[in-house]
């Protein structure tokens, strides 16, 4: 009968050169995880710089190319564009004077006068101009002052009588309240103060000629003229635009049209009845109050 025999022991078998099993959590295991892991981060870093230079690459290629240097030539040429873009524009641009006068002349009467004198009838003419909806006319004293008949035309070509409706002697203003009214009162835009240099523009009915304008500067502000009877007028405003009688009345306009002053009267150093030069107008800021207007 056999004899059981007990299995053999099976020693275990190390590998050459080795000093035994790893064991989890030895300093060899954890080398090695390391190794496994350096590698694979290492070369996700690698293609991240690869995909990095590969794009700046193709942006340096397919850029657009940048703006030329410029040079002085570049500069001249861009400057004399700009000059002759700019005196295209003011030639091709209406005058001061031209926007003035359009916007004055709906506003502006002709004034015509009848006096009886010991020498029998004298007629007279100067301007006016509407400054308020109800057809007020603002003008100078002297022009209607002892007329036994007033008579106003529109620019629209119709005309009707009128009479003073009040007056201001010590300024040479006068307001006219006519019988009727042009088929649209145009009431002009009153304007503020003008200094010294300003542009300005007389309009009215020099020596008859009708719808007139000159235009100059304002030469001094505040003058005090003498006047018939050892009257005199104050803080007038002096200008060079050329007036004469039938300008007296009319108004002084700035460069938008608006009514800066009405004009009086003319230097007459030698009792000559033309101009010399120099002519005045009363502010309207003096002026206006006669007919209620205020400057706007």
């Amino acid at each position: 009968m056999a004899r059981a025999l007990a299995p053999p022991e099976v020693s275990a078998v190390e590998p050459p050169g080795g000093d035994g099993p790893e064991r989890p959590g030895s300093r060899r295991a954890r080398l090695q995880s390391r190794m496994r892991v350096v590698p694979r981060r290492l070369w996700v870093a690698v293609m991240v710089v690869l995909l990095l230079a590969a794009a700046a690459l193709a942006f340096a290629l397919t850029r657009p190319a940048g703006p030329a240097p410029i040079t002085q030539a570049d500069v001249n040429a861009s400057v004399q564009k700009g000059v002759a873009d700019q005196a295209k524009k003011d030639a091709q641009a209406p005058a001061a004077a031209a926007l003035a006068y359009q916007a004055i002349q709906p506003s502006l009467v002709l004034i015509q006068t009848i006096r009886t004198s010991a020498t029998g009838a004298e007629s007279g003419s100067g301007a006016g101009v509407i400054v308020n909806a109800d057809g007020t006319i603002l003008t100078a004293l002297h022009v209607v002052v002892g007329a036994q008949t007033i008579n106003v035309q529109y620019t629209d070509g119709t005309s009707s009588t009128a009479k003073v409706a009040s007056t201001q002697p010590d300024n040479d203003i006068a307001t006219l309240a006519p019988a009727t009214l042009p088929q649209t009162v145009v009431p002009a835009v009153l304007g503020g103060g003008v200094q010294v240099g300003s542009p300005v523009f007389a309009v009215g009915h020099p020596l008859g000629l009708t719808d007139s304008l000159s235009a100059g500067v304002v030469s001094a502000l505040d003058r005090t003229v003498p006047v018939k009877d050892g009257k005199k007028l104050e803080h007038l405003i002096q200008i060079d635009a050329a007036v004469n009688p039938g300008n007296s009345g009319g108004p002084l306009l700035n460069r938008a049209g608006q009514v800066v002053g009405i004009v009086t009267g003319l230097a007459n150093p030698g009792d000559q009845g033309f101009f010399v030069g120099i002519g005045f107008a009363v502010p309207i800021a003096t002026a206006g109050g006669a007919a209620g207007s205020p400057p706007q």
